[in-house]
């Protein structure tokens, strides 16, 4: 896989058996970088690996089974991850979710668990991956246009993806004289495990309106942009946030209360 603009470059994803981490992981991969692939369920990584293997013919694809919100298995996962070549060029953070309810019936615990999953557990891949980084390493995080527009029933979410935002922008700042670039992609509201009852309950036709581009996302619509945040197109690119949202910024977020979740926590960063 030599002539490729990642060959020789090792890339770490957490939350890699949902759709946006796979379909961002197999992009990577087919631009030449060896894959560690981290997720909570051994089953469902073993089958997103054998996907990727299957679609791009001799990649390097390794596993590591482990809960991103655990710091001590992300560290050990990052750890591996530089140790199959002695390197660790890019790390996607993915792991994020949030509660679906009105905002009085959100609680403090609520708000504390939408911070761990979304902030701390993308804080724990840029403070363990940053060490094991030569310069130009690239770190990229999944915020969610949630983070700057407000989204009813959604309140823990929005508070947590904006928390996440200004983490990137720090780390971006204390890492910069290191020659490590921190940036985020924010999907707008994308097909996934987490979303697909809403895509099946009407959300298409509700919300094309929010969308200037016609269409809502797919997974794959999120593997360029990763792609260019992780490659050395991007390399004086750090700090920011890009939108991968159809045009859904320029308008106002849909209204997700008239339809559920397909479940209660939207795990996966669904809008």
């Amino acid at each position: 896989m030599t002539g490729l603009a990642l060959a020789g470059q090792t890339a770490f994803v957490t939350g890699a058996t949902g759709a946006i981490a796979e379909a961002c992981a197999l992009q990577l991969a087919r631009d030449g970088a060896r894959l560690m692939l981290m997720a909570r369920r051994a089953d469902g990584l073993d089958a997103t690996m054998a996907r990727i293997r299957q679609a791009v013919p001799g990649a390097v694809v390794h596993g590591f089974v482990g809960d991103a919100m655990d710091e001590a298995a992300v560290r050990a996962a990052l750890q591996a991850a530089h140790d199959l070549a002695d390197r660790l060029d890019v790390a996607f953070a993915t792991v994020g979710g949030g509660g679906f309810k009105p905002l009085i019936e959100h609680t403090a615990s609520d708000l504390r668990d939408a911070f761990d999953m979304n902030v701390v557990s993308t804080f724990s891949v840029i403070a363990g991956a940053a060490p094991l980084m030569r310069p130009g390493g690239s770190i990229v995080c999944l915020s969610s246009g949630a983070a700057v527009l407000t989204f009813r029933h959604l309140t823990a979410y929005h508070v947590a993806k904006a928390a996440l935002e200004g983490l990137v922008r720090m780390a971006a700042d204390e890492l910069g004289p290191s020659g490590i670039r921190v940036n985020a992609i924010r999907p707008g509201l994308t097909r996934s495990g987490a979303t697909q009852a809403m895509f099946d309950g009407g959300a298409t036709p509700a919300f094309l309106p929010e969308y200037p581009l016609g269409r809502l996302g797919e997974a794959h619509d999120m593997a360029g942009a990763v792609r260019f945040l992780a490659g050395p197109e991007s390399a004086w690119v750090t700090g920011q946030m890009i939108a991968v949202d159809g045009g859904n910024l320029l308008r106002r977020s849909p209204d997700l209360a008239p339809l559920p979740p397909a479940n209660p926590r939207y795990q996966g960063n669904t809008p």
